[in-house]
């Protein structure tokens, strides 16, 4: 899809629909070897959060794709003596094709995008992730043949994995239900911007009550119940969401045929027991694997190798 080429990916909101979906249909072409797009290009991994999926999908789906990647991580470069931001992208604008980074604050993706002319990809951000959804949204569509009309509920904190799970969605008409315990809901300024992306596509439900959602869902979802940068809080929220935790008796209140789903890497007897993880529905081993198919997808779009 030529519209795709030098775009900056900082938010599923980036996407229309059709393009969403677009990236959806390729990633399962990618995945299928039905298609095997040429790009010779470089990618620069600009990442100040500690990474396993993210890191090596990326890097695995550009030698794929022929390209080459360059790791470049605080203790490697001029960012971790206090180089500004703004200098880093605009030099770093003239070496590469494409970067992706993985941070804190959203507004450090925004200011490197706002510098560089070269497409930019959030690869993580307190605010969102958008490839992880990109993965999820695949993973649910090989398990059902289909987005529109099925119900996935999220269960625990609401954070960057919820935010990109709303605008996904929303986008791509899945009904979301998310419960979280009072106090952890997602920012309400992006669950109107979900809703207004929704239309009359999808329903978005917010929730205090983990049974309630999971009545009847096709997909259950979770993730860590602190995020990184949280783990001082790690120990005083278990007892708050305990009653959010992925077990064999939510799961039976969900759809017979509900997958589960997890961002990974996940706390076995925390948000997801062993038994659930390790059970028939998981598909959290195909959402990880899913990773590198939709991220070869973004690279191969914005790079203009579609």
């Amino acid at each position: 899809m030529e519209a795709l080429k030098g775009r900056d990916l900082l938010s599923l909101a980036d996407l229309s629909a059709a393009e969403l979906l677009f990236l959806l249909k390729f990633a399962a072409q990618l995945k299928a070897g039905e298609v095997r797009p040429s790009c010779p290009k470089t990618l620069g991994l600009l990442f100040s959060k500690a990474s396993t999926r993210t890191r090596v999908s990326f890097s695995v789906a550009m030698h794929h794709l022929g390209g080459q990647v360059l790791d470049l991580n605080a203790s490697v470069t001029q960012v971790g003596r206090g180089e500004p931001l703004e200098d880093t992208a605009r030099v770093l604008d003239r070496y590469l094709d494409v970067v992706a980074i993985r941070t804190f604050a959203q507004s450090e993706v925004e200011t490197f995008a706002d510098y560089a002319k070269i497409p930019v990809i959030n690869a993580l951000t307190d605010l969102e992730h958008p490839c992880q959804i990109l993965a999820d949204l695949l993973t649910v569509q090989e398990s059902f043949g289909q987005l529109e009309g099925l119900t996935l509920t999220y269960l625990g904190d609401g954070n960057n994995i919820t935010h990109s799970l709303l605008i996904g969605c929303a986008l791509v008409g899945i009904n979301l239900r998310v419960a979280t315990p009072t106090g952890y809901e997602p920012l309400p300024e992006v669950v109107t911007q979900a809703k207004a992306l929704a239309g009359d596509r999808s329903i978005i439900t917010l929730t205090t009550d983990p049974e309630a959602a999971a009545k009847d869902s096709q997909v259950l979802y979770t993730d860590v119940w602190a995020s990184m940068g949280q783990e001082a809080e790690a120990d005083n929220r278990i007892p708050v969401f305990e009653p959010y935790q992925i077990n064999k008796k939510l799961l039976e209140l969900a759809a017979p045929e509900a997958i589960v789903l997890h961002c990974l890497p996940a706390h076995r007897g925390e948000e997801i027991t062993h038994e659930v993880m390790e059970g028939a529905a998981s598909r959290i081993w195909d959402q990880a694997e899913n990773r590198l198919h939709t991220q070869k997808a973004v690279l191969a779009g914005v790079l203009g190798a579609i």
